[in-house]
């Protein structure tokens, strides 16, 4: 079966650089709107460990999709405007949420973003003047602007998937680290080759490991940054707060993510998932190292 004609217009959007300057100028305002890091975090999903917007569009999408249902049916009008105004005031802060996910991504899927967040938009409005058709008494114009607005959305929606499953925006980016590495010790340095204090990048099985050496001790994490795939070992070293405990962290050069380096935790967004984390030991000066749940 050939894809869909669609698809090949949503791939074009990827390379489509005229978008670049409203990207930008969005970007800017998104940043400026939710400043608070803790806000962010809480935004981007770090709490649960997934993004928070494929989880909250539920709420205005069942909506919507509900109130288009009972707008084909008879006497069910009142019921229909309420869960127009549910999905359209709920389409807030799903959209807050989205944007702030947005802002940390690649220019690629920024653009797709840009335009599934202005059929999103679009529809949000549709609905907005459809409850205003309603409460006019015009439920015949209420009822096309709906469909016009669930139209929209469903567009939105496929973009949506598109970013997500064609583009990876969102997903962990790591997951595939414990399918891919041996079970077992592996040999990966002397220790005497470590640098003390400082991040270094090794391989072992032909999987790039990050390296921080306190001492004798050595905390290795998987070096792909579970966001974008960012190289941590071209990162900062940071030392963080993590239960009132001072522990070294790794910060993301590409997006800034931070992962504690003991053990692997994200303390701060836009990552959500943890990094894999290696287990370690040194026999004989010989720095090994075993993944936890490897395949």
């Amino acid at each position: 079966m050939k894809p869909l004609p669609a698809l090949e217009l949503v791939t074009r959007l990827e390379d489509a650089d005229w978008l670049d300057p409203i990207a930008k100028s969005v970007r800017k305002a998104v940043k400026k709107v939710v400043r608070p890091r803790w806000a962010r975090d809480i935004l981007h999903g770090v709490p649960i460990g997934h993004p928070v917007h494929p989880l909250a569009v539920q709420v205005p999408i069942g909506a919507w999709v509900s109130a288009g249902v009972l707008d084909a049916l008879p006497g069910t009008g009142h019921a229909a405007k309420v869960l127009v105004g549910v999905g359209t005031l709920s389409a807030v802060p799903s959209a807050i949420a989205g944007f702030t996910d947005w802002s940390q991504l690649h220019s690629q899927q920024q653009r797709v973003g840009l335009v599934h967040a202005a059929a999103n938009i679009t529809a949000a409005s549709l609905y907005v003047a459809s409850l205003v058709q309603r409460a006019r008494g015009r439920e015949t114009s209420g009822k096309v602007l709906g469909y016009l607005g669930l139209a929209a959305v469903g567009g939105g929606g496929f973009l949506g998937g598109h970013l997500s499953y064609r583009q990876a925006a969102g997903v962990n980016h790591s997951e595939d680290v414990p399918h891919r590495f041996p079970s077992g010790w592996h040999p990966m340095a002397q220790l005497s080759d470590l640098p003390d204090g400082q991040l270094s990048k090794r391989e072992v099985a032909g999987l790039p490991l990050l390296v921080h050496r306190e001492g004798d001790t050595v905390n290795v994490l998987s070096d792909v940054c579970s966001h974008l795939s960012g190289p941590l070992h071209e990162g900062k070293l940071k030392q963080g707060s993590v239960n009132d405990d001072s522990e070294p962290c790794v910060v993301c050069p590409w997006h800034r993510s931070t992962f504690s380096l003991r053990t692997g935790e994200v303390q701060a967004g836009p990552a959500t998932s943890r990094q894999p984390r290696f287990d370690t030991r040194v026999t004989g000066g010989l720095v090994e190292v075993c993944l936890p749940g490897a395949d």
